[in-house]
């Protein structure tokens, strides 16, 4: 019903944009037309059936990373790569990788229960048997043998303890029990583990993701009583990749450090479990109600608990070395061969993985197959086509870091671009990555049809951004948008690295929105479920094949990269803002509470106090000079503008065409920190990281905005001399061109 509602509303308002939107089809040179018979044949080389029968085909089995499930997977695309025309080999590491050995949680007090810790089978997984895959567990998990009082905690995030705080609770020397949401999955026992409590649970509650949303798998998409999302509990926002090999590829011989030096492994034992093993120890929690929007999907109170219900933790795990298989495929270039795009996703899976990853294994295989036939006509791409299919993503985006890592100088060099899908499924384009490549990402959406409105996908989604806003104002201005603003990238899939170790320039590119939710890294997570629930029809699957495909095309081909610096200026001046809105902000709420807590000092009494972590009054907040980054933004500004301009003249000499080309895609390069983020120095783009306490999710200028949330403040007038610094070198970089 909720569909259909949105495309009654919309389709009055598409009328109007497509007026509005300039299509990718008009004004177009001999060239442009050139290339779009090129994208037509392309088009035509693949169908939803071809999809669709991949997705049935890779998904088969469970292949997790070290299966020989997994190695089959590998071989099966190497296999159609070579097939399709393409140079294929397998390139390998040996890795780091935890299974469960030993799982064990038991309610011991106020009554007994023993969680099942399994999900059943229902005819609708087949073929797969969960013996053939791995049970429910979090990887990178400590091994552990704790018994002790249990607490929950809600999301588990630093408000929730804020609020436990204010309720004069303390989780130390607790199991504390949290549910999924919110955030990414790890932050929830690594803010655990600094509060010292001694184990952390997960679990999925039905009210963000079971009955409460609608029908549960088998008769709906969402979660059954009975379904885990599994998943890594690494500390991704230290670094990603194996955690013995930090910084340096897994070769065979690579030095490994210790596990127990790993700077990114918790020491706390995590274990998800399902709502139906949840249940029997929320409702044994006693002591005080929990506080407003607390309250989960559960038939009972919920309760903070005091202490008298006890739950035992054990887990054991088998740190072994496996062999990591990436399949790396490539069409050498005729003019730039030196000059790569590259394209990725991933193939393992947790369990069958038929959404997360294999539906976009199923379309980057679909663009090989259509790169493949047009081979046949004649037609050979500029530059070097790289695709590859990465293992090892779900525990720690290993396949990709390990590959960046061992390749970091020849990818710095050569890289173009490198564009990544994950999962995929029905609904509007989402499109994240770097800002000069924002121009771009619009007209080849603009080009390429949606195929339940008959829109362009960028007028799809910029429709229901504007019919999303809330308030007239708000609405008038989005829909005065004619463009789609790329998302920043954080965290969680295999763009990290390229971008945010290397500094390559990248995207990332999935549709969804209208698809079911419950299968995430669950073992129901089948090419049943995917093909009634996620994408029926496999449209979805085509769309981003197209998508994607055409960006490659255009990519391969240009005379000159389409990077328009304007973007990338506008956007990192409203970081800018943003973070000196934060400071002031932070300024004004700290004087407010320091005149309600001195009022109320002597009200305090010794019972309460004694709870209170915090000051009683902050310490004022400076005024931080933020000239250096308004200065640099300023001279930034002026270059990305003039340079834009010139790049619309499109130069033709073949000499600094070349120059233009390598200037252009390594200027990216120029906002890594040489020192990397404070405490994390794998992680060197001064414009984009994931959060210390927010995962997969992105903080923008991080040094400095991090600094400012913990009133660091040495430390964010350090983090805004760094950004001024790298954006001088930018526009001294592009400059170069200019001269």
């Amino acid at each position: 019903m909720k569909k259909i509602l949105f495309l009654s509303a919309s389709l009055l308002y598409f009328g109007w944009l497509a007026a509005q939107v300039v299509s990718a089809s008009d004004n177009k040179s001999p060239a442009d037309e050139a290339q779009s018979a090129i994208e037509k044949t392309f088009d035509e080389s693949f169908s939803t059936e071809y999809i669709g029968q991949m997705i049935r085909q890779l998904s088969y089995k469970p292949h997790h990373l070290g299966s020989p499930a997994g190695k089959e997977v590998a071989d099966s695309i190497l296999t159609a790569f070579r097939r399709y025309g393409w140079e294929a080999n397998l390139n390998v590491y040996k890795v780091l990788f935890p299974t469960p050995k030993i799982r064990i949680l038991e309610l011991i007090s106020p009554t007994k229960y023993k969680a099942v810790l399994r999900e059943p089978a229902v005819k609708e997984t087949y073929p797969s048997e969960e013996a053939d895959g791995l049970p429910p567990y979090n990887a990178w998990s400590p091994d552990g043998d704790v018994t002790a009082p249990l607490i929950f905690v809600n999301y588990g995030l630093p408000a929730d303890y804020e609020m436990l705080d204010r309720m004069g609770i303390s989780v130390k020397g607790k199991i504390v029990i949290a549910k999924y949401g919110r955030s990414w999955r790890g932050i929830k026992p690594k803010i655990a583990q600094e509060r010292g409590a001694v184990g952390c649970i997960i679990y999925s509650d039905p009210g963000d993701d079971g009955f409460a949303a609608g029908e549960v798998y088998p008769i709906g998409p969402y979660k059954n009583e009975f379904a885990v999302q599994r998943g890594s509990v690494m500390d991704l926002p230290v670094h990603p990749g194996d955690p013995i090999t930090p910084g340096t590829g897994a070769t065979e011989n690579a030095l490994r450090i210790d596990k127990k030096d790993a700077t990114n492994l918790l020491k706390i034992p995590v274990l998800p479990i399902s709502y139906h093993d949840a249940g029997p120890l929320l409702k044994s929690l006693r002591g005080r109600v929990v506080p407003a929007g607390w309250q989960g999907g559960l038939p009972f109170t919920y309760h903070i608990g005091d202490g008298t219900a006890t739950v035992h933790l054990k887990l054991s795990f088998n740190w072994d070395l496996v062999p990591c298989h990436n399949v790396i495929a490539t069409l050498r270039g005729t003019v730039y061969p030196d000059e790569w795009v590259v394209r990725g996703n991933h193939h393992d899976a947790w369990v069958n993985g038929a959404n997360d990853p294999v539906s976009g294994v199923a379309a980057l295989l679909a663009e090989a197959k259509a790169l493949g036939e047009l081979l046949k006509t004649g037609w050979k791409p500029k530059r070097t086509i790289v695709y590859c299919a990465w293992d090892g993503e779900e525990p720690a985006l290993l396949g990709s870091t390990e590959y960046v890592e061992d390749n970091l100088k020849e990818l710095q060099e050569k890289a173009v671009v490198y564009i990544n899908s994950d999962g995929n499924g029905r609904g509007f384009l989402h499109a994240g990555g770097s800002h000069a490549l924002e121009n771009f990402v619009n007209e080849v959406a603009g080009g390429i049809t949606d195929p339940q409105t008959n829109v362009s996908v960028l007028q799809r989604v910029l429709a229901r951004n504007a019919i999303n806003t809330v308030g007239a104002e708000a609405r008038k201005k989005a829909m005065g948008k004619h463009r789609l603003e790329l998302s920043a990238l954080g965290s969680g899939s295999d763009f990290t690295p390229f971008l945010q170790f290397a500094g390559i320039p990248s995207l990332n590119i999935a549709f969804g929105g209208e698809d079911g939710s419950g299968e995430y890294h669950t073992r129901y997570d089948t090419y049943d479920n995917f093909r009634r629930f996620i994408d029926p029809g496999f449209h979805y699957g085509k769309v981003l094949a197209q998508t994607i495909g055409h960006s490659v095309l255009r990519l391969a081909n240009a005379d000159i990269l389409p990077f328009r610096y304007g973007s990338l200026s506008k956007t990192i001046e409203t970081y800018g803002l943003q973070v000196a809105n934060l400071l002031k902000t932070m300024r004004e709420d700290t004087q407010t509470d320091n005149v309600v807590k001195n009022q109320n000092l002597y009200a305090v009494t010794t019972d309460t106090a004694k709870h209170i972590n915090a000051p009683l009054v902050h310490s004022p907040v400076p005024f931080l000079d933020f000239s250096s980054l308004e200065n640099a933004l300023a001279s930034f500004n002026t270059t990305a503008d003039s340079l834009d301009a010139f790049l619309k003249t499109q130069p033709k000499d073949a000499n600094s065409t070349e120059k233009i080309n390598r200037v252009l895609y390594t200027a990216e390069q120029q906002l890594l920190l040489p020192q990397g983020l404070p405490g994390r120095p794998w992680y060197k783009h001064c414009i984009y990281a994931p959060g210390l306490y927010t995962g997969y999710g992105v903080k923008t200028l991080p040094e400095i905005r991090e600094a400012i949330e913990q009133r660091d403040w040495s430390e964010a007038q350090q983090g805004i001399n760094n950004a001024a610094a790298a954006i001088t070198r930018l526009r001294e970089h592009l400059q170069t061109i200019l001269n």
